[in-house]
């Protein structure tokens, strides 16, 4: 009699496990860097094994495979030879779903006692299941400092306890860290920090995940067009909306519109409404800033300290403001800001954005000019030089480009 078929399996499934594994061998109470250094040898060994004899249940193997190497090495430790090892050797059920799990481990890797750094690392280890080098090479780090930063982060995990609620706020704002360290190496950390924050929704009720998914969608959207053919920067303004992914604005609309639904507005719902703003527009010129303004009214609101606004949300509204009172006014808002944010490269591109749109050329130009010097990363500083170089050449008379080439977007538009 021929029996049934070994399932299939593949390494794009393998990963999926990952973290369910790692995050039910944390939940019983394992030590959190020795659970993964458990389990990467029980990865070492599914690579080995799996092609010729595939499990029946992938996870329940992976478990007591790494389970296995904990017990050897805790018996290898002469402090522990005499515990029980038999209370430990057969591994114990999963206490809850995936999303459950995704969320416990996203919470453990967003431990408060961690820098956002750290966190940001170790969730992509060992949640988003990248390896070391592939971390590293999205953040433009050698291997071997990504390594001592995750290592580092492990170290500061253990003897915490790991079985106590998270605070929803700390994983959202990592996973935006995440989606804003962008496009870049080998993995795209956009697309990981959209796959995790899926999950997220699955695992939590709060409007705030729908929200930072929602933004997450609705800027991710415009990606096809961001860029020129030779990889300069293009602005939200001069972008062909034609290769806008309709079905993604569609999705982070409809989940917008649910998380809305839950009358508790946060900051990433509130941004997210300003980017789907953004992304309704057919063109540049029938943007909705009478509504865009109320948004960020709306975002501003939310910041309990003044001082510590966000100089995202409050320069984006200044444009707002500009572009519904009149440039005159925008500019008004941008010296009010200057001592609460300070004269960072993106004051100054405001700015420049601002004495374009009503008309003054020369100072355009030379605002822009002072945001290229003051530039942190070389595609904006060379964007602003172009800004600058296009600025000069309109006030001299041979371009005719008016505001229209500043396209700043704020707070819902990155």
């Amino acid at each position: 009699m021929v029996g049934d078929p070994a399932p299939r399996w593949d390494e794009g499934a393998l990963r999926a496990l990952v973290p369910r594994v790692l995050a039910g061998l944390v939940r019983r109470g394992e030590d959190f860097d020795a659970a993964e250094d458990a389990l990467q040898e029980a990865l070492v060994e599914a690579l080995r094994a799996w092609p010729e004899h595939p499990p029946r249940d992938p996870r329940a193997w992976l478990t007591s495979v790494a389970t296995r190497r904990l017990i050897d090495a805790r018996r290898s430790d002469a402090a522990r030879r005499r515990r029980d090892e038999a209370t430990r050797a057969e591994p114990r059920p999963a206490a809850t779903e995936e999303g459950d799990d995704t969320l416990f481990l996203l919470f453990c890797c967003c431990h408060p006692d961690l820098t956002p750094a750290s966190q940001v690392a170790l969730t992509l280890r060992a949640v988003g299941g990248l390896t070391t080098r592939e971390i590293a090479d999205a953040f433009y780090v050698p291997e071997a400092t990504m390594a001592q930063r995750i290592s580092r982060a492990k170290r500061a995990l253990q003897g915490r306890r790991l079985d106590r609620p998270g605070d929803v706020a700390v994983v959202l704002r990592v996973l935006y860290l995440v989606y804003a360290a962008g496009h870049a190496g080998r993995v795209d950390l956009a697309g990981e920090a959209i796959r995790l924050a899926r999950q997220l929704t699955l695992a939590t009720p709060e409007p705030e995940a729908r929200g930072l998914l929602a933004l997450m969608l609705l800027n991710h959207a415009r990606l096809p067009a961001r860029l020129d053919p030779e990889g300069r920067i293009v602005t939200l303004d001069r972008q062909d909306r034609a290769l806008w992914d309709n079905r993604e604005i569609a999705e982070g609309v409809r989940v917008l519109q649910s998380a809305l639904a839950e009358q508790r507005p946060g900051r990433y719902q509130v941004e997210a409404a300003i980017a789907a703003l953004h992304d309704d527009a057919a063109r540049a010129q029938e943007t909705d800033w009478p509504q865009i303004l109320a948004w960020y009214d709306d975002l501003v609101a939310l910041a309990d300290d003044p001082a510590r606004q966000d100089p995202a949300a409050v320069l984006g509204r200044a444009v707002a403001v500009g572009h519904v009172h009149g440039a005159a006014a925008g500019l008004r808002e941008t010296e009010r800001l200057r001592d609460v944010i300070g004269e960072r490269h993106r004051w100054h591109a405001v700015r420049g954005h601002l004495h374009e749109l009503g008309g003054d050329l020369p100072a355009a130009a030379a605002a822009y000019a002072e945001a290229a010097r003051r530039a942190t990363t070389v595609p904006e500083r060379d964007h602003l030089v172009r800004q600058a170089a296009r600025a000069r050449r309109a006030g001299a008379g041979r371009d005719g480009a008016g505001w229209e080439g500043a396209g700043w977007e704020g707070a819902g538009g990155r």
